[in-house]
């Protein structure tokens, strides 16, 4: 006790605490991943998700495309409430398939319905690769097919914007045979005389690509998408080769001839109109029979 009269206490100034720092809610704010820039969402979304300093396209979701390229008002959906099942029980599947309609707001990883595009009636399916990374099972080739019919019926032109890491495996070879059901509902489109354009995002790989996606009258891009059917690093391995820095991208494969036209987001539904304008005369039989 006596001890402690003697010793010095070690004196320390108290600093004032910081005060903490509100966080910020996520989806507030979005990173470009190609030229690392933060900027606000909403004025992303605003922009159609084009980044405001490098011009890259973020993806896009399947609700924001159909608002961006239709009449306002003028979409009707089809075969909206139609879900996959587990038909292999796939071990998860369809946990994974309840999460991603929770986050995503959708049934499944495509879209489809008509409307009009500067007036130009059309049906239209829209893949968002938020939904199992738009992958392509059972529900998803049976939505495009119905769509494409119903085009024929209607005799209207047919659009697509893609966006797809391929077949969903948890389906198997169920989903393989949504390559030619898809690719057979457009084959009969087509004898049909009827016009059909597809819009290849980013990403459009695996099966889709080397289906549905690559079969249009028209086959349009947009800027630095990658497009293909095998991944790059597997080409290399089996062609025992380097491939170009720019190899699989949308630049590339206009500049190799499999692609029509890369056109910019903000001039798609512009340059969509115009194509479809040229089509729709033809005199009494109409566009089906030019």
């Amino acid at each position: 006790m006596w001890k402690d009269l003697f010793v010095k206490k070690k004196k320390y100034a108290s600093l004032p605490s910081e005060p903490a720092r509100p966080e910020v809610p996520e989806g507030v704010m979005t990173k470009c991943p190609q030229c690392k820039k933060i900027m606000y969402t909403k004025e992303l979304v605003k922009n159609l998700r084009v980044c405001l300093s490098c011009g890259y396209h973020h993806p896009m979701p399947a609700r924001e495309r159909i608002d961006s390229v239709l009449d306002d008002g003028s979409f009707r959906e089809y075969d909206a409430g139609m879900v996959s099942v587990n038909p292999l029980g796939f071990p998860g599947y369809t946990e994974k398939l309840e999460e991603d309609r929770r986050k995503s707001g959708l049934n499944e990883a495509v879209v489809t319905g008509e409307g009009t595009l500067e007036g130009h009636p059309l049906a239209i399916a829209v893949m968002d690769s938020s939904f199992r990374m738009g992958s392509m099972g059972s529900v998803v080739g049976e939505k495009i097919a119905r769509a494409v019919e119903r085009a024929r019926e209607q005799q209207m032109p047919f659009l697509i914007f893609t966006a797809s890491g391929g077949a969903r495996m948890q389906e198997g070879v169920l989903s393989l045979m949504q390559m030619a059901k898809t690719s057979a509902a457009l084959k009969r489109f087509s004898n049909d005389g009827g016009l059909f354009i597809s819009v290849m995002t980013h990403p459009t790989t695996g099966g889709v690509s080397a289906s549905f996606a690559s079969l249009g009258d028209y086959n349009f891009a947009e800027p630095g998408a990658l497009i293909g059917f095998a991944g790059r690093r597997v080409i290399e391995q089996t062609v025992r080769e380097e491939l170009p820095e720019d190899f699989q991208t949308a630049e590339f494969l206009l500049k190799h001839g499999q692609l029509d036209a890369v056109i910019h987001r903000h001039e798609l539904k512009e340059k969509l109109a115009i194509v479809l304008a040229i089509h729709a005369g033809g005199g009494e039989s109409g566009w089906w029979r030019n």
